[in-house]
């Protein structure tokens, strides 16, 4: 068994061993996406419901689509459209999904803690697609997926993390999930970005950004939140972008083979420049279809399949 859970709530939760058999198979239905039929039955007569709290495009549909392969039945439904709207209460739809028998649940919320909580009270699983800034799980697997496509083993790889670190869920899934895999990780950012701390996880603090890429293997960049920034902790996006933002200059001075990664949505020209998010070293679209094999293979683990009936790793 690869996962000795029945829910995935963080990366700080995953052993170095499971994220990797995670990746072993996620590895083999991104394999699947090359095949004339690309569905599979496991999901067959079970239900899973998309709870989104939080406005979501990519990973709603990212995670509509594996489940969709998977041969699940879907149920969806947002904040907006339910009776949150009408003041219930987390705890209350918690209640009326068990008495309903689902048999997973995927759910983003803006309060940490969120999916922890439902998996508390919850019989079926929990895959948690982003609570806060507590952590995103699934792009985090996504992101080590791709990069673990262009460099191999991650011991010893230097990825730098760049952007509005204090916000950012996906950066500490990435951190908590790339420093159990041995990559060195470094934190780039404002420092009005980037919370104490954090170097005790493992990560090296560094404020100058020609420094922090000089030697990287890899560049994730992160989405500015602005809607989270007032305007003391924020200069504006023509500052950020001169001070922090990864242009055509920036990239000229990269390793020769080193990539750039954005987990999206993107603030063109701000915290990236379009010349390099539309560029030959982007790997933003890989992270899509990334995303898709992850989440596939979560919720096929969850679900009690059997990697051994995959015809082994693909990776």
């Amino acid at each position: 068994m690869i996962l000795e859970t029945k829910d995935v709530l963080g990366l700080e939760d995953l052993s170095a061993e499971e994220i990797l058999g995670v990746l072993d198979v996620a590895a083999h239905f991104r394999a699947v996406f090359d095949r004339p039929v690309r569905s599979v039955p496991i999901m067959r007569g079970r239900t899973v419901v998309n709870f989104f709290h939080e406005p979501s495009t990519r990973t709603r549909i990212s995670f509509e689509l594996a489940e969709q392969r998977l041969s699940a039945d879907i149920i969806n439904f947002s904040a907006a459209t339910s009776s949150f709207s009408k003041g219930e209460t987390l705890r209350d739809t918690a209640e009326n999904l068990a008495a309903m028998k689902i048999d997973m649940l995927i759910v983003r919320h803006s309060s940490p803690g969120a999916a922890q909580y439902l998996a508390k009270v919850l019989e079926c699983s929990v895959i948690n697609a982003g609570d806060g800034a507590h952590e995103h799980p699934t792009q985090g697997l996504l992101d080590i997926m791709t990069m673990r496509q262009r460099l191999g083993d991650m011991r010893g790889k230097k990825v730098t993390i760049i952007g509005d670190i204090t916000h950012s869920r996906v950066a500490r899934s990435n951190l908590w999930g790339l420093v159990k895999l041995g990559a060195e990780v470094t934190l780039c950012g404002p420092p009005t970005m980037i919370p104490g701390g954090l170097d005790k996880l493992g990560a090296k603090i560094e404020y100058n950004l020609e420094k922090a890429v000089a030697d990287a293997d890899v560049l994730n960049v992160l989405r500015i939140q602005l809607e989270r920034h007032s305007s003391k902790s924020f200069p504006g996006n023509r500052e950020y972008h001169r001070m922090y933002g990864i242009t055509e200059d920036v990239v000229r001075k990269l390793k020769p083979d080193a990539f750039v990664m954005h987990p999206g949505p993107m603030n063109r020209d701000v915290e990236i420049a379009s010349e390099v998010a539309d560029g030959p070293r982007q790997v933003i679209l890989d992270q899509v279809a990334n995303g898709v094999a992850v989440r596939m293979a979560l919720i096929y683990l969850l679900s009690g399949g059997d990697p051994r009936s995959l015809g082994g790793s693909a990776s």
